[in-house]
Formats: structure tokens, sequence, C-alpha cells
């Protein structure tokens, strides 16, 4: 909560969904950045580490999508994209892969039932000849 109301009051204008990386590395946006990030000293842990940000939320960790940032922006950016239902379409795309690869995996598991069955039926027909 005290990230997000604090992200919001500072940036409010900012848009998410899809990041303008000189909107968090210009000189200009590290001067906005700074104060917002050194309030959360000594409350998140390690705010000032480097992490792997993604500029667009909707396409995944890739070299062309993801920029360093302190810990505290990749924090803030995320708590909105989830506060903000930007990540609802990842989550979607994500049960939807999940649901086909099941499926998958599904036809695989009934198709070897039908192979063992065949085999046990070849052991069956030996032991009768």
């Amino acid at each position: 909560d005290q990230i997000y109301s604090e992200f919001r009051e500072n940036f409010g204008n900012l848009k998410v969904d899809v990041l303008d990386p000189e909107e968090l590395k210009s000189e200009s946006a590290k001067e906005k950045w700074r104060p917002f990030c050194l309030k959360f000293e000594g409350v998140v842990e390690d705010f000032n580490y480097g992490t792997l940000l993604r500029l667009d939320c909707s396409q995944g960790y890739t070299e062309e999508n993801t920029i360093f940032a302190p810990r505290i922006q990749f924090l803030a950016i995320e708590i909105s994209w989830n506060r903000e239902g930007y990540n609802n379409a990842v989550s979607a795309n994500v049960q939807d892969k999940e649901g086909a690869n099941e499926a998958v995996s599904g036809e695989e598991k009934d198709e070897n039932v039908v192979d063992s069955g065949e085999k046990e039926e070849e052991v069956n027909s030996e032991g009768e000849k």
C-alpha cells in the first residue's frame, strides 16, 4: 500500500503499461526518482539493488523488453500493474497456455494407456499360443 500510494502520488501521470526508458533513466527522471527511492531506505530490503524490469507489461522478459532498474522502482511499477489490471492479460495468457499444455499432456496419457493395453494383449496372445 505504501509503495503504491507514494508511487502514484509522485508519478500519477506516468504511463506504466508500456514504459518509456527515458522516463526512468534520463537525468531529469533520475532527479525525480531519487527522492522516491530514498524514502524506502530501511523500509524495503535492498531497495536500491538492481533488477530487471519489463518495459511492456504484456510481454515477457527478453533482451529488448527489459532494462536494469532499482528494486524499489521495479516493485512500484509491478504493484501498479497488478493494482491497475495491466497484468490481467499476462495472467490470462499464462492460464491459456497451461490449459493447452494440460490438454496435450492428457492426450499423451491416453495414448500411453492404449500402448500399454496393446502390449498386454500381445503378452496374453503369446501365452495362449
